[in-house]
């Protein structure tokens, strides 16, 4: 006998939201009403549900003005599980992205591509055309379940990679809102003819098991009210933690035999990272082992734990709805009964695994089967053409001339996949041509950094992210050659406010916006992206990186294990060993760095000389900074000045200081020593 279960929410008092889902019909409205009218924005209710259709309303906030209406327009973001991007739908989002947005691409921590300044009458034209080339935004945004992520790795003589992005893909199916409205608001009913849907996975979400189906309803897992907040998966193979699978509220690791065979699946449950500045019951957390399961009852468990959020989840404070919440009020045990129940099954112990190690794919690698895939570093996920840096027109010449599909990586890159040898060379000389750099060629603190986009779009931003973190990684890349630290490279991260889209909260070194032009600042996070950070200063102003940084990078130098990385240091030796040592520094100059200063250093003398013809600073351009360097020593005839040059020129000096085996300040400062003497000369 199949049995229904009732509304989870009918004895609960419920936010705002509750009752705009609930009113919705089944995500219609009012969205479809008001994307008729000649309005340049929605109300924000229809905003709610707009984010069910994969958008978000913004403001784009450089453009404000006082007294003028905002600039309203829409972010669309892409649904692909396991971050497949077929040629035809790679090459429709690069034109939308010219003809009705922003001329970028942005590719997201999450597998997906989003499109930035689409304006509300052209919102209809760009989903429609999405949808018709093999793409959707269908659940990308909203509460429930969001993009499946899964290791990129396209190898095709490793099954369990293979079972991996089969089974991202089939639970993003299982999950995927049934409700008619997507189609007949964006496409005006029009069937869109794609792949067959898995029986299996079919099959699994009309199961009810112990009640985890609405079987009287259009959405038989979600139901009227959908998830109490948004719901994210992924599905990864053993050792590979490219997806960070400790952040997701599921993560499934394939277990395979000898043979390759699939098993099952180990379960992870309850990762979550947002939460809010000064509001203690909001926190970041990382999952716990759930157990194991075997390959034939993996849809219905997922169910089951989906269920126990929906139905269990707090539908009341929207800032403790995330599902990591409920394993943290009820602990793992009681959440795991919970689950059971709906399952009708006892899950089996959790099978051990190989340490989790992060890659990131980028450069050349082979398929296994005669072909190969290749990496590509994006900075910050942005797609674009700027001066001699053309990705934006590279990608599409590749797509367009080869017809390669793409993967999406969790870092926000890309992978172009299924080349045949002969056309490596082909494909290098065309990123050559358009400035797009080896991932040797890559600073290793730019190749394993994330930044959210924040300024000026997004809404929740309280400082800026994606535009600043090119300077600071400079800045943090000539401190660390300061001390003596050449080589040494970590993961930083910065979002712009603490909702941790780019993750910050699993960084050795994260910055997340807490005010303008400050930041707090987590430290602690491991390499591999197993352990939390934790919060090491609640408010650091972006003017004061060096002299807050230097003396936790010169406690590294000195005290590090062999091979021991910044995140495991700064979390084996403690906050209260670090502030000692950072309060023992600023007392006691002897302990500065004097051999090296960084990248170039100037006294008052010269700065005053060179200053009124340096032009203003910005990512290109160079500039003098006036903030003092840490190791002044009180004495105003010794302050040395920071000069920040163009990335190409440092580049350039570090070079030419191993040649002649001097350090970079010697060789800077005897160049502009040199060119002061003959503009002096030539007056």
């Amino acid at each position: 006998m199949t049995t229904s279960v009732s509304s989870p929410t009918q004895d609960h008092k419920l936010s705002k939201v509750e009752g705009i889902k609930e009113r919705s019909n089944y995500l219609r409205e009012p969205l479809a009403t008001e994307l008729l009218n000649d309005e340049n924005f929605f109300s924000d209710n229809a905003v709610q549900i707009l984010k069910f259709h994969g958008s978000y309303q913004q403001d784009n906030r450089d453009n404000r003005a006082k007294g003028q209406e905002k600039d309203y327009q829409m972010m669309l973001r892409t649904r692909n599980p396991g971050g497949f991007i077929p040629p035809s739908l790679y090459l429709t989002l690069d034109r939308l992205a010219d003809e009705y947005g922003n001329h970028t691409l942005r590719a997201t921590t999450r597998q997906g591509f989003q499109l930035h300044g689409i304006l509300k009458k052209n919102i209809k034209t760009v989903l429609s055309e999405i949808i018709h080339h093999m793409g959707s935004t269908l659940g990308a945004c909203g509460d429930l379940n969001r993009n499946v992520m899964a290791p990129p790795a396209p190898y095709k003589n490793r099954p369990e990679y293979e079972y991996a992005r089969l089974y991202a893909n089939n639970i993003a199916d299982l999950l995927t809102p049934q409700t008619g409205g997507y189609y007949e608001i964006w496409l005006d009913g029009e069937k869109v003819i794609s792949a067959e849907e898995n029986p299996e996975v079919k099959a699994a979400r009309q199961r009810n098991g112990n009640g985890t189906i609405f079987s009287d309803l259009e959405e038989p897992i979600y139901g009227q009210h959908y998830m109490p907040r948004k719901f994210k998966c992924a599905v990864t193979v053993p050792g590979d933690n490219s997806v960070d699978l400790y952040t997701q509220d599921v993560s499934l690791v394939v277990i395979t035999n000898s043979a390759g065979e699939l098993e099952g699946f180990n379960v992870i449950a309850g990762g979550g990272l947002g939460r809010t500045h000064n509001k203690e019951e909001t926190f970041a957390r990382i999952g716990d082992h759930l157990g194991y399961v075997d390959k034939a009852d993996i849809y219905d468990l997922v169910k089951a734990i989906v269920a126990t959020q929906r139905d269990y989840g707090d539908r009341h404070n929207r800032r403790h709805a995330r599902m990591k919440y409920l394993l943290h009020d009820w602990g793992v045990e009681k959440f795991k009964v919970k689950v059971e129940e709906y399952f009708g099954k006892t899950l089996q112990p959790y099978k051990p695994l190989p340490d989790w190690k992060y890659q990131d794919y980028l450069g050349w690698h082979s398929q296994g089967d005669g072909k190969h895939f290749l990496g590509i570093s994006v900075e910050n996920g942005r797609v674009h053409d700027t001066g001699n840096f053309q990705l934006k027109a590279a990608l599409k010449e590749i797509v367009q001339q080869f017809q390669l599909p793409i993967l999406l990586t969790p870092n926000h890159n890309i992978i172009l996949y299924e080349i045949p040898p002969q056309y490596k060379s082909q494909i290098d000389t065309i990123l050559a041509q358009h400035g797009v750099l080896k991932e040797t060629e890559i600073d290793p603190l730019v190749r394993f950094a994330m930044a959210c986009p924040a300024f000026p779009t997004c809404g929740l931003a309280i400082t800026e992210s994606e535009r600043i973190i090119p300077s600071i990684l400079e800045r943090i890349r000539v401190l660390l050659d300061k001390v003596g630290l050449e080589q040494e490279h970590f993961v930083v991260r910065m979002t712009g406010c603490p909702n941790g889209c780019a993750r910050p909260y699993m960084a050795e070194l994260g910055f997340v916006g807490s005010a303008p032009d400050s930041y707090q600042v987590w430290l602690g996070g491991s390499p591999d992206q197993i352990r939390l950070a934790e919060p090491f200063v609640n408010r650091l102003a972006i003017d004061e990186l060096e002299t807050f940084l230097e003396p936790i990078f010169v406690y590294f130098k000195q005290d590090r294990k062999l091979e021991e990385s910044f995140g495991d240091f700064c979390h084996r030796v403690g906050f209260d060993s670090i502030r000692q040592f950072i309060t023992n520094y600023s007392l006691n100059p002897s302990m500065n760095i004097q051999t090296q200063e960084i990248a170039v250093t100037l006294d008052r003398e010269t700065l005053e000389e060179v200053s009124p013809s340096v032009a203003p600073s910005d990512h290109e351009d160079s500039a003098i900074s006036t903030q003092p360097s840490i190791d002044d020593g009180g004495d105003p005839n010794k302050i040395r000045h920071r000069v920040s040059v163009r990335h190409q020129t440092y580049l350039d000096l570090r070079e030419e200081s191993k040649r002649q085996g001097k350090p970079v300040v010697e060789i800077a400062t005897q160049a502009i020593e040199e060119y002061l003497s003959r503009m002096k000369a030539q007056q």
